[in-house]
């Protein structure tokens, strides 16, 4: 699985192609805004954009994906239905925020616990991760051991959980029980800033390391 970062948004926001170097199909992960940067991207790389997958609904992150879904005919995957309540809050969210308006959608499909996904001949595995938001997802590479976390964690950080719907507790055990056991060597890709890795986080997170957990 090769990716390439592309920040978008005034909130410089991570977001990622990735695509399938035998087949060279590939899938833009929370295209945020700056959809002709994603396209022109795409286009560099020689791969075909075959679907647009989100980790969850806030619009730095989805602000663009209808728009390319549409510029491309492919559909939107993800993320859980429970953050139905974050998309369709999308007009009010661009107007809070100061983005382009920005229409209320349904994607073409909602992931679960336990889904895969493919982008070409590589899966990615999907995990429920609340906290955040009630319907975030994260997307692992297990092939590449590399993980897609959105605003779940961070290097040094974890996501805010002072939004509607968010739960820290959530959170806390969303990123111990759900992301720790895919392994110490995960390099994440968060929905912004710098990449790390599991392991680096369990040693000198201030909010999740393992010490802190006895």
């Amino acid at each position: 699985m090769k990716y390439q970062l592309i920040p978008v948004t005034p909130f410089q926001q991570n977001c990622s192609l990735i695509w399938c170097s035998e087949t060279m199909k590939a899938a833009v992960v929370d295209p945020g805004g700056n959809i002709e940067r994603i396209l022109e991207e795409a286009a560099k790389n020689n791969v075909v954009v075959e679907k647009v997958l989100l980790t969850h609904g806030h619009i730095d992150h989805v602000g663009g994906a209808a728009a390319l879904a549409a510029q491309l005919n492919v559909p939107i995957v993800g993320p859980h239905k429970a953050d139905d309540y974050w998309l369709d809050s999308l007009p009010k969210q661009s107007q809070h925020f100061g983005f382009v308006h920005c229409d209320a959608f349904t994607p073409a499909q909602y992931l679960e616990e336990g889904d895969e996904v493919t982008v070409g001949n590589q899966v990615l595995k999907v995990l429920h991760c609340p906290g955040h938001t009630p319907g975030h997802v994260v997307f692992f590479a297990e092939s590449s051991k590399t993980a897609w976390v959105g605003d779940v964690l961070f290097r040094g950080s974890i996501g805010r959980t002072d939004f509607p719907l968010s739960n820290h507790q959530d959170l806390i055990d969303s990123i111990t029980q759900k992301l720790w056991p895919l392994g110490k060597d995960v390099q994440f890709i968060p929905g912004h800033g710098p990449l790390s890795t599991f392991g680096d986080e369990r040693l000198q997170n201030p909010f999740v390391a393992d010490q802190l957990f006895g």
